[in-house]
């Protein structure tokens, strides 16, 4: 159909959330070297318009803290470029919207408090 599967998104929301980490000066490989692991509780995602093979994306992604052990992340995801060369294409509507809940767990599995770094990292 040349355009992306709609469970492509899910990758592209979790490679935003990693990069988000990263620009923060912390990497998920030191967060669960430190026994944090973050596990998705909950996904929304909008559709509002297809993204096609060979566009370029941007995707936004801020976090809040949703609970003492849960973060919430807001996505957006636009296109930047058109792979298709059609430039009517690029605009201010979104791809899609999304959203997740990440629950805090330790290397258990079970429920534990956010570190303070990670709760100064997404409230600064």
């Amino acid at each position: 159909m040349g355009v992306a599967h709609h469970a492509s998104f899910v990758p592209w929301l979790e490679m935003a959330r990693t990069e988000a980490l990263r620009a923060s000066g912390n990497t998920y490989a030191q967060m669960e070297a430190s026994g944090v692991f973050l596990v998705v509780t909950k996904l929304d995602v909008a559709y509002r318009r297809p993204a096609k093979y060979d566009d370029v994306l941007n995707i936004s992604c801020t976090a809040s803290i949703a609970g003492r052990a849960r973060l919430r992340h807001e996505y957006v995801v636009e296109l930047a470029d058109a792979g298709d060369g059609r430039s009517d294409r690029v605009g201010d509507q979104p791809l899609a919207t999304a959203t997740t809940e990440l629950a805090c767990v330790d290397a258990t599995g079970r429920p534990c408090p956010m570190p303070q770094w990670l709760v100064d990292v997404v409230r600064g």
